[in-house]
């Protein structure tokens, strides 16, 4: 069963500001190849962080807003665990829209 997700990952982006572009596509193809259908991309722009919690000091934040199945929520995980790029991931499951809601009660007192 798919559910809604909302992601939100914080990019290196330390000397590579001019490729900011082709890494959220990239990433976009990757959520893409674990069946995920992506609704909405929000790029929120390079952010200093209030308290340095590792190497970095700013990061380029990606709100990302999808349909996925939850197991592929952990391949994702361990995937950008691995990536350079992503310094930091957060996920978050959102809750269904009101018009899906509605259909599926109409559906059930059928």
């Amino acid at each position: 069963m798919r559910h809604r997700y909302e992601a939100l990952l914080v990019l290196n982006s330390q000397g590579r500001e001019d490729t900011i572009k082709e890494i959220i596509d990239r990433l976009e193809s990757e959520f893409q190849q674990e069946g995920a259908q992506i609704e909405q991309v929000q790029k929120m722009d390079k952010r200093q962080f209030s308290y340095a919690a590792g190497p970095l000091s700013t990061g380029y934040y990606v709100n990302l807003i999808f349909n996925a199945d939850p197991q592929s929520i952990a391949k994702l995980r361990s995937k950008f665990k691995l990536d350079p790029e992503v310094y930091r991931q957060n996920y978050q499951r959102l809750p269904e829209k009101k018009l899906e809601k509605r259909a599926k009660m109409v559906a059930k007192t059928k």
